[in-house]
This record gives structure tokens, C-alpha cells and sequence, in this order.
């Protein structure tokens, strides 16, 4: 079971393979592996404890950041991750992130953003879209369009409690989309990325 696996100069964390949404550029349709990790489809998830051990076995001073990334929407062990990241904390000074689709608070029921205080250093946002009937389209979450402004609002939560917020999109949207959604982005006061897609990772 692949819990950690490296890409680049980044330690990635793999905790569950939940996720609200199907992507319609999501790695998941394209493949299995990502870096140098086994299959990244868990049989069952692992617990904090594991988790952590897995981290644990790593040298982190090798690494630029450690990020919970898998083949699933973090934000669903929330609790966990959150733990997690305190205990590295606690003996690594190792810049921690989130890669996540910002849907926390559908998922959880309440404002969550807060939660990353002192926990997380950046949180990487996928914004995709510039509205929420083309976010539904190309993100197709079970949320609806709801998870458009929900997203949204998360991110604006975010830059108060979190160091860097990062927005991205895919470069496979329209130019015109590209720039949309780089104000939507600047007006949150996040920092824009747009990302190239690929499906060799």
C-alpha cells in the first residue's frame, strides 16, 4: 500500500481515494502511479498512526516540501491530516501543503479553513473554472454547482490562516478562461498558477 511515494523534490502523502468530484482532466483516468510510488488505490485506508510511521521513515531534510496529494480529496481525513501535520511539525521544520479540490467545508458541514493555522504553510486550491456552471461541467462534483462559490469561499477563509494559497487551473481550458479565472484568483488574494497537463507522471 503506497502511503508516501516522491515526485519531483516534493514527499507526497497518500491517504484516501474519496474525492467529491470527477475531474475530467483527473490523473485517475490516465493511470495508477505517480513518481516513483507503487499503485496510489489503497485497500483500505491507513490510519493516522500509520501515516505518520510511513512519514516518519523518511529523511525530510531531502525534500522541499511534504504535500498530501493522492488519488483522493485529502480534505476527507481532515482530522487525521491535521494531527499529522502537528507531529511533523513537532520534530521537522519541513514546509507542509495540501493539494485540494477547496470543498472542505460541503464535505465537513462548517468553516474548516481556520483549521489550517500553524498546521499548513500553502494550500494548493484547483479552481478550474471561471463559473460555476463551467466548474460542474469539468469538475463534475456530487456537490452540484453549489461547489463552485463553495470553493470559493473556502479560499477566501484560507489567505487569513494560511501563509501562501495557491489558485490553479489546467492549461486544456480556453485562453479566455485562463484569464478569467486569474482575477477571480487575484481578487481572493491568492497566487495564480496555471498548470500544463500531462498524463506521464
Amino acid at each position: 500500500m503506497t502511503i508516501t511515494y516522491v515526485y519531483g523534490d516534493n514527499l507526497y502523502v497518500n491517504t484516501t481515494n474519496r474525492c467529491d468530484c470527477a475531474c475530467a482532466f483527473c490523473l485517475r483516468t490516465t493511470g495508477d502511479r505517480v513518481g516513483d510510488s507503487g499503485s496510489l488505490w489503497l485497500e483500505r485506508e491507513p490510519s493516522k498512526e500509520e501515516i505518520l510511521a510511513d512519514i516518519r521513515r523518511r529523511d525530510l531534510s531531502q525534500y522541499r516540501e511534504l504535500v498530501f496529494c493522492g488519488y483522493g480529496e485529502p480534505t476527507y481525513r481532515l482530522e487525521d491530516i491535521l494531527w499529522v501535520a502537528e507531529q511533523v511539525k513537532g520534530y521537522s521544520s519541513i514546509p507542509i501543503r495540501m493539494d485540494t479540490n477547496g470543498h472542505s467545508d460541503l464535505i465537513h458541514g462548517r468553516p474548516t479553513a481556520h483549521l489550517f493555522a500553524g498546521r499548513f504553510d500553502i494550500l494548493s486550491i484547483s479552481l478550474n473554472r471561471s463559473t460555476a456552471a463551467a466548474y460542474q461541467e469539468t469538475c463534475r462534483s456530487r456537490y452540484g454547482e453549489a461547489s463552485f462559490q463553495a470553493m470559493l469561499d473556502f479560499t477566501r477563509d484560507a489567505v487569513q490562516y494560511v501563509p501562501k494559497v495557491i489558485m490553479t487551473v489546467v492549461d486544456t481550458i480556453p485562453p479566455d478562461e485562463i484569464e478569467a479565472c486569474g482575477k477571480i484568483c487575484r481578487d481572493l488574494g491568492a497566487v495564480y498558477r496555471v498548470r500544463t497537463y500531462s498524463t506521464q507522471w
